[in-house]
């Protein structure tokens, strides 16, 4: 039977937050960032298990108690120097360990995006599961597109018909992912769906929302803090 799995690469070291502490570990509440992104995962009926993929470096995650997704989160210790190495090394340690079949579904989500909710996820799933080729949750871009020079002028304003802002999760099946990152090994890939794409197929957008957002700067922080607090309470 075809399972789903998640996986979530957290080997970087979110340099753009200023912190010396790696943005996954950045407290939200009163948990790391991480916890949220795995607890909604590990809580869905469909994910069988979670995969997090840390840098064969990581001093932190220990420092916090996971016992409560004990019965379906697994570690691996090798993240790679980019978000791709780090998922592909992550598939491989999966399939070296009979964890995942080739036509299992794998799930790829940031560690940074932690106000996913379980009817995005169950969307995805839904819209993807019978898909030839997989796809991602995604936003139509609203705001007017402005492309800017290296002084910050404008250059000229983009069409925003038919551009999306790409989500997590990404979902492919596993044969297909692994052969799409391993052909696309050294190129500029910043998400699972662009390798997707550099073999020619095109994977199906799955209408989210902006709370989906990827933390990113210290700002980001603070809204997705007063996100989490207000569902906490809700």
């Amino acid at each position: 039977m075809t399972k789903f799995i998640a996986l979530i690469p957290a080997a970087g070291s979110g340099s753009r937050m200023g912190n010396a502490l790696p943005k996954q570990y950045l407290t939200l509440g009163n948990h790391p960032m991480i916890y949220y992104a795995i607890k909604t995962l590990s809580s869905n009926a469909n994910i069988a298990k979670v995969f997090v993929v840390l840098s064969p470096e990581d001093q932190d995650w220990d420092h916090y108690d996971w016992h409560e997704f004990s019965a379906k989160l697994i570690v691996l210790n090798c993240g790679g120097a980019t978000r791709a190495e780090s998922v592909c090394n992550g598939l491989l340690a999966m399939q070296q360990n009979n964890a995942v079949d080739t036509q299992d579904w794998i799930l790829v989500h940031d560690a940074a995006r932690p106000c996913l909710t379980t009817l995005q996820l169950d969307k995805l799933i839904e819209e993807v599961c019978e898909d030839p080729v997989g796809g991602l949750l995604a936003v139509p871009a609203a705001d007017t597109l402005k492309r800017g020079d290296a002084k910050h002028r404008i250059v000229r304003t983009e069409s925003r018909e038919n551009i999306w802002q790409a989500q997590t999760p990404q979902m492919f099946r596993h044969e297909l992912l692994v052969k799409a990152l391993q052909q696309t090994e050294g190129k500029m890939i910043t998400d699972e769906a662009s390798a997707i794409e550099a073999m020619g197929l095109s994977p199906k957008l799955v209408i989210s929302d902006s709370y989906n957002f990827k933390v990113t700067y210290p700002q980001d922080l603070a809204l997705a803090e007063l996100i989490i607090y207000k569902r906490s309470i809700a």
